[in-house]
C-alpha cells in the first residue's frame, strides 16, 4: 500500500510536470500525428486534469463506473476535436508510460519491499488503464454511430 500511496502522491502533486513531459512526447510521436499541430499549453491542462482524476480513482474498490464516466466525457471531447480513435488510445498509453517514467526518474521506489509494492501498484495501474482504454473506445464507437454518415453515390 505504501507504494500505491507514493504513486498517488506523485501523480497528484506532480500532475503538471508529468503532463508537460507527456505533451512533448505526444506532439512529436510518430503514432500521434493529429497532436503534432497542437500547442503544449492546450495539451498540458488536459493531461494534468487526467492525472489528478486518476489519482482519485486509484484507491476505489471498483473504479470502473467512475472511469467510464470520466472517459466518456474525455472521449466525447477528443471525438469532437477530430482525434482519431487509434491516436486517442495511443495518447492514453503514453500517459500511462509517463507516470512510470516520472516515478522511475524520481526514484520513489528504492527498497526491495517498495519495489515489490511497486509491482503491485503497476498491476493496479495496468488494470485501470485497461478499463480506461475500454471505456474510451466504447464511447468513440458509440459516437461514430451517432455521427452523420456521408452519402456516397457511385
Amino acid at each position: 500500500m505504501l507504494a500505491s500511496l507514493k504513486l498517488l502522491d506523485l501523480m497528484a502533486n506532480n500532475s503538471e510536470a508529468i503532463a508537460a513531459l507527456w505533451a512533448k512526447d505526444v506532439i512529436r510521436n510518430e503514432k500521434t500525428p493529429f497532436y503534432h499541430y497542437l500547442k503544449e499549453d492546450y495539451l498540458i491542462p488536459q493531461a494534468a486534469d487526467f492525472y489528478r482524476k486518476l489519482s482519485s480513482i486509484y484507491p476505489l474498490k471498483d473504479p470502473y463506473p467512475v472511469i467510464n464516466d470520466i472517459m466518456s466525457k474525455f472521449a466525447e471531447k477528443r471525438f469532437k476535436e477530430g482525434v482519431p480513435l487509434h491516436e486517442a488510445l495511443y495518447s492514453i498509453i503514453l500517459m500511462r508510460r509517463h507516470i512510470w517514467l516520472y516515478a522511475e526518474f524520481q526514484a520513489i521506489f528504492i527498497t526491495i519491499a517498495e519495489q515489490r509494492q511497486a509491482l503491485d501498484s503497476q498491476t493496479r495501474t495496468i488494470l485501470i488503464f485497461d478499463y480506461i482504454s475500454y471505456a474510451l473506445s466504447e464511447k468513440y464507437v458509440s459516437l461514430m454511430g451517432e455521427a452523420p454518415r456521408k452519402n456516397k453515390t457511385r
